[in-house]
């Protein structure tokens, strides 16, 4: 079997057993077809060394160290699929170290800052401009539920009715989660799908067409790509004067968990929120907190130095 195979047979495995997305599959395949064009050996004859100097490839052409523990990621669940089906006697990857990670914090928007870019949207918004509806919607259901852009975009058009209070979001390897969906957020939802069923009322004569999608696009995938939100979260923190690189979808998924947090919510309930898998993933938030803490003290106490 050849280098092509083994992939494609490992990809495979990670779709239907798995359940990863579009998008990690690809990953996965970048990092895997960079280590094989930069080593030029054969899976099959890769040993511990040759996996050991690709390492030290990637260090020497200055990729930062969470860079290489991904690819290191993939490189060993490769070797580790290979091994298990039959398809190497052994698994070169076994021994090898990640490199260390310093812990680092998720930079977030303050309360005042996403009070901004709401208040902006909202005003924008009264104006009754489709587009704008959809910019507010978008921004209020991020803030208030934490989704993920690439969950959010791909919901179903079902999802929000006049009396919706949770939605059903199927997120990371199809796992599915039940999240709440405040009336601030809700309303936004419904002006904007009210706007976007007159709009189709003009295109198609009076005859509502069903959309698959809550934010129903032309484009390839039938919904609004997650660069499209990107872009208009940007032009909106351009307008209110905040940096842009500060905010992105994201950024605001990260506001959702540290402003609950903030105020009392419990580790788990926000983890079940978010959707992942480990709380340790999700207590990264409450180290945030204990920085801005540290912060206030520092810089607002009377009698703190600064140092």
């Amino acid at each position: 079997m050849s280098d092509r195979d083994f992939v494609e047979q490992f990809l495979e495995m990670l779709s239907a057993e798995k359940g990863r997305a579009e998008n990690s599959l690809k990953a996965y395949q970048r990092d895997i077809d960079h280590f094989c064009s930069v080593t030029s050996v054969p899976l099959k004859d890769t040993e511990t060394e040759t996996i050991r100097q690709y390492l030290a490839h990637l260090y020497n052409h200055g990729l930062k160290a969470a860079t290489v523990a991904r690819r290191l990621s993939a490189i060993r669940q490769l070797f580790l699929f290979l091994f298990r089906e039959g398809l190497r006697s052994d698994n070169p990857a076994k021994n090898i170290e990640s490199p260390r990670l310093g812990a680092s914090l998720p930079k977030i928007l303050s309360d005042e800052d996403v009070e901004r870019l709401l208040d902006h949207a909202e005003m924008l918004a009264a104006k009754g401009e489709l587009k704008a509806l959809r910019t507010h919607a978008l921004l209020e259901t991020l803030y208030a539920t934490g989704l993920r852009i690439s969950e959010l975009v791909s919901l179903p058009r079902r999802s929000v009715g006049p009396d919706t209070t949770m939605i059903l979001v199927r997120g990371k390897g199809g796992r599915e989660r039940m999240v709440p969906l405040g009336g601030k957020a809700r309303r936004a939802l419904l002006a904007y799908l009210d706007a976007e069923a007159e709009r189709q009322k003009v295109i198609k004569k009076g005859k509502i067409e069903e959309t698959t999608f809550l934010f129903p696009s032309s484009g390839a995938e039938g919904h609004l790509s997650r660069r499209r939100v990107g872009q208009l979260l940007k032009i909106l923190a351009a307008e209110v004067g905040l940096p842009l690189a500060n905010v992105s979808p994201h950024k605001l998924r990260h506001a959702f968990a540290t402003h609950l947090l903030a105020n009392g919510a419990d580790l788990r309930a926000v983890q079940q929120m978010l959707g992942h898998a480990d709380i340790s993933t999700t207590q990264i938030y409450t180290h945030v907190l204990d920085e801005r803490l540290k912060a206030l003290v520092l810089n607002q106490h009377p009698l703190a130095d600064g140092s």
